[in-house]
């Protein structure tokens, strides 16, 4: 029996238990307690004192909790005196707002106590026990692991299911879900249960901003998962994330910024599954589509940016594409563009620029946004100096160049594109714009086909730039500029002829065709653009005194079979010019 004079409460006992010598005597009680299976109401009275004490000085009284090895005693109680396990839950939740203390509790093995608790219908003490367990885990990722193996996760889902009206229960069972979310075995355990759809309704009926942040917080960690970010899109999360949007679109205050940013957020996340993303378009009528003319056009660039980014992932698939151009979706996105042109937020314009490049994708969009002029009024932003905008601007250019002629007849005679396409081939900060520049370049001349655009080009010194491309490390620019240049010598060698020679055209050629880790399209290409330039008396004699002949001739043993019908090919009509000409290649 525990000794009647450690328990008995006295008058002064409220105004001492700040006193280390009264806890002591509780916590040695606690322990008698412990090992006898004493009365449990004894036990809830050193437990209150130890609450108190807790609460009057947390730092001491972990302390003495740790010294007297009281931990291990109250593992014990929680799992022999039940109706004592309310109260130690609550002793531990509170002793784990101490950082110093989780160490100690998690190896007297309290977590593994605490856990079968979560299965109880008694409110308070799945609160108690909820904290606790949270608390302790706090950023401990083992043992964040061991809670998912230990099939927590079910538990949390239910308090959110039976306890939908108790905030408090409800803010626990979010906060421990905010900790265990991000991982990838809580994810693939919680894609088997309830969670998306209790989520959603809490989402809904939240009122307050850190509720909102909350639940979404979670629900952006869960739309990592394909699985769950399905389920969120069939929850009709959507629905919900657009009237948030709504209702705050008119506010200005930091709160709502942050909820709306969350919310938009997570819209997008939920666009980037190619399954979700369809699901969410339906043909332009799913709600996320319908609310992007409002964002378009909203005051907040935050908005603004949200229905470009949609418009993107949307136009993902060439169906969407020609739906969207359909729905007149071009001439919104120009009309944002427009108000971002003089000191613009560069994160909206790059955001619309990479969904107008994607809706150019197909080519019946590429007739139908020519047609309405979008070429014309996308040339607004030559202007930017800002190099995100650039970059998107020339690319979004190229996708609509590509296999129309007349675009490229137009606009590579366009002398202010054109200058401005040169400045920026030697933008030295940039390798993006500058790769981009040199690549609109090539497209021009390469789908126009035109004399015209030659001459517009070699006047705005550009040709200069494509033969520089020729040496680029990427292949693919290599063999644009090589095919570019092909056509514009083949068209008329005679503009260009100047530029080739002081830019060293031939030697350049000479050292891809002798590089033998070059790929052998490279090779091919070189070769092509060499058939062009025998027309020219000045180059061919550089090739005789490169003794191109000999390189050809190497590359007649190729492993490639088409790198060694071409180099036939040039020493065919080397061959033709030598019979007719008393000097070259002999």
């Amino acid at each position: 029996m525990v000794p009647e004079e450690l328990i008995k409460p006295t008058v002064s006992e409220g105004a001492s238990i700040c006193h280390a010598e009264s806890l002591c005597q509780h916590l040695e009680c606690l322990k008698l307690c412990g090992v006898d299976g004493e009365d449990e109401k004894r036990i809830q009275q050193s437990l209150n004192v130890v609450l108190l004490a807790i609460d009057e000085d947390m730092q001491t009284s972990a302390k003495l909790l740790t010294d007297y090895d009281v931990l291990p005693t109250l593992g014990k109680i929680l799992t022999s005196s039940p109706n004592c396990a309310e109260k130690v839950a609550h002793v531990l939740a509170e002793l784990a707002k101490n950082e110093e203390t989780r160490k100690p509790c998690i190896d007297a093995g309290l977590v593994l106590a605490l856990v079968p608790l979560l299965q109880s219908s008694d409110q308070e003490l799945l609160l108690h026990a909820g904290r606790a367990i949270g608390r302790i885990c706090y950023d401990n990722n083992d043992l964040q692991e061991r809670l998912v193996e230990l099939d927590v996760l079910p538990s949390l889902v239910r308090i959110l299911t039976d306890y939908p009206d108790n905030e408090t229960l409800v803010r626990v069972g979010l906060l421990a879900l905010t900790n265990l979310a991000d991982l990838e075995s809580a994810k693939e355990a919680l894609s088997k249960t309830m969670v998306v759809e209790q989520l959603v309704k809490q989402l809904k009926r939240a009122e307050n901003h850190e509720r909102v942040e909350m639940i979404i917080e979670v629900l952006q960690m869960l739309a990592e998962n394909e699985h769950l970010k399905m389920q969120l899109v069939d929850a009709c999360v959507q629905e919900t994330l657009c009237g948030i949007l709504q209702r705050l679109q008119d506010s200005s205050q930091t709160e709502d910024m942050c909820t709306m940013k969350s919310s938009s957020d997570l819209i997008v996340s939920l666009l980037l599954g190619d399954e979700s993303m369809q699901k969410l378009f339906e043909d332009g009528c799913g709600v996320v589509y319908q609310n992007i003319p409002s964002w378009l056009s909203s005051r907040h660039t935050l908005l603004q940016m949200t229905g470009a980014l949609a418009i993107a992932n949307f136009a993902r698939n060439d169906t969407n594409c020609v739906r969207m151009v359909e729905l007149g979706i071009v001439h919104q996105l120009l009309d944002l563009l427009e108000q971002h042109v003089e000191n613009g937020d560069v994160s909206v314009q790059h955001a619309a620029l990479s969904a107008l490049r994607n809706l150019a994708i197909p080519v019946m969009n590429k007739v139908r946004m020519l047609e309405e002029g979008v070429a014309d009024r996308i040339q607004m932003l030559l202007r930017s100096e800002m190099p995100p905008v650039q970059f998107k601007l020339l690319g979004t250019l190229r996708m609509l160049t590509d296999g129309r002629a007349e675009t490229a007849r137009i606009l590579g005679q366009d002398s202010k594109l054109l200058s401005r396409l040169v400045q920026w081939c030697d933008a030295k900060d940039h390798v993006g714009v500058r790769g981009e520049a040199n690549r609109l370049l090539a497209s021009l001349l390469r789908h126009s086909k035109s004399q015209d655009v030659v001459k517009a080009i070699e006047q705005a010194k550009g040709v200069k730039h494509l033969v520089s491309m020729t040496t680029s490390e990427h292949a693919i620019m290599q063999n644009e500029a090589l095919i570019a240049l092909a056509i514009a010598s083949a068209i008329n060698l005679e503009v260009v002829e100047e530029t080739f020679k002081e830019s060293e055209l031939v030697s350049i050629l000479h050292k891809v065709l002798q590089d033998e880790s070059m790929g052998p399209e490279v090779k091919y290409n070189s070769m092509g653009l060499l058939c062009s330039l025998i027309d020219s008396d000045d180059l061919r004699k550089e090739m005789e005194v490169m003794n191109l002949k000999e390189t050809l001739e190497k590359l007649r043993t190729h492993s490639n079979s088409n790198v060694v019908k071409q180099a036939n090919k040039v020493l065919e009509i080397i061959e033709h010019f030598s019979q007719n000409s008393d000097h070259f290649f002999p």
